[in-house]
């Protein structure tokens, strides 16, 4: 009832931000309740992927029964039908009518989307929410979207990550030297100024060329999906905080001219489907981190470090440097993030006395 009622608001939330697709839709669709819509959603993340590919499976079954069978999706793993970093692509063209994975996947072809992920140092999940839901983040992400034809929608957050697996460890900057990691996005472009070498492969691929040699570490998410992708079992140091995510967004991603296809009741129904899916994985992934840390600690195969201080604030100077430029090439690199540090700056005063000050209030 809880996850009904969410999705209710969702509908209200998300479809009122789409009002303009909505009209384009209701024009050219009529009424028509009989028409049954087949869709294919592709995914960046391994089949059967605990709770986020899980959750798009259960993203699709809500759909269905939201809409008496008029739109029924098929879900595909990454490699099932596309392989994993390609489903923006084939969104974009058509192949598909809807994707799932993060924004920070397309940065080489759209530096910008990246900031709808996650950055180094940026907000954290309640943060990344208000600002896409309640702010001005996903009117500006769909402008950013709309030339690849594609309309994106929050659907889910990891909350903060954790920092990753090394199999040596980090008491300098100069540690990193050499250091090959598998490192998505801005923080891949940081681990480089640092002195390191940053990969980007598909999930399915790090445990083996972790395990190979081909990369020295890896980050992921956190303790549950890493405990489940067995880097417990190749890699020595678990290195926290997740400085590069603080409070990482999935995307779903809907095709532009098949999103219009649909008359305006179905329309609603993806938007409130995805605000359910989004408040559902972070949950989970909440809880299921918890559990598997206490898991990590009590098997006592695993040394948690923590970044030295140095390290850190190397990791920050080298993220502002690297925000300034980007903003400097791209004028809409430069929007969306005028547009995060405004909000950020909004938001300073409120956090420091409310959520800063009740964390260490709890020690």
């Amino acid at each position: 009832m809880k996850r009904a009622a969410l999705g209710a608001v969702g509908a209200g939330i998300l479809g009122n931000s789409c009002s303009s697709e909505s009209s384009a839709g209701s024009a050219s669709v009529g009424s028509d309740r009989s028409k049954k819509y087949r869709w294919k959603m592709v995914t960046t993340w391994p089949p059967n992927f605990p709770i986020i590919g899980e959750g798009c499976e259960t993203f699709a079954k809500w759909v269905k029964t939201m809409s008496d069978g008029r739109l029924d999706i098929k879900v595909y793993g990454a490699g099932e039908l596309i392989p994993a970093l390609e489903s923006f692509d084939a969104v974009s063209n058509g192949t598909v009518e809807m994707s799932h994975g993060c924004a920070y996947y397309w940065a080489g072809k759209l530096p910008a989307a990246q900031f709808f992920g996650s950055i180094p140092f940026g907000l954290n999940s309640t943060q990344m929410n208000a600002w896409i839901i309640g702010g001005d983040g996903l009117e500006i992400w769909r402008e950013l979207y709309e030339p690849f034809n594609i309309v994106p929608f929050p659907a889910g957050n990891t909350n903060v990550q954790m920092g990753g697996w090394f199999n040596k460890e980090i008491n300098s900057i100069a540690d990193l030297k050499g250091l090959k990691m598998r490192i998505p996005g801005i923080g891949g472009n940081v681990l480089e100024r640092a002195g390191g070498s940053a990969i980007l492969t598909a999930g399915g691929e790090i445990y083996t060329n972790l395990e190979r040699g081909v990369i020295d570490a890896t980050e992921w998410i956190g303790p549950f999906h890493d405990y489940k992708m067995g880097f417990h079992k190749i890699a020595k140091y678990y290195y926290s905080p997740g400085w590069h995510e603080a409070g990482t967004c999935f995307e779903l991603g809907v095709n532009t001219q098949a999103y219009e296809s649909l008359p305006p009741d179905l329309q609603q129904i993806i938007a409130s489907a995805s605000l359910q899916l989004h408040a559902s994985i972070q949950a989970e992934i909440e809880i299921a981190n918890s559990e598997y840390l206490t898991r990590l600690k009590e098997e006592g195969k695993v040394e948690f470090r923590t970044f030295p201080a140095d390290v850190l604030e190397a990791f920050r100077k080298h993220t502002n440097d690297i925000l300034e430029e980007l903003a400097a090439e791209d004028p809409r690199t430069k929007k969306v993030l005028d547009s995060l540090n405004a909000f950020r700056a909004s938001m300073r005063g409120w956090s420091e006395i409310s959520e800063r000050a009740y964390y260490d209030l709890m020690g």
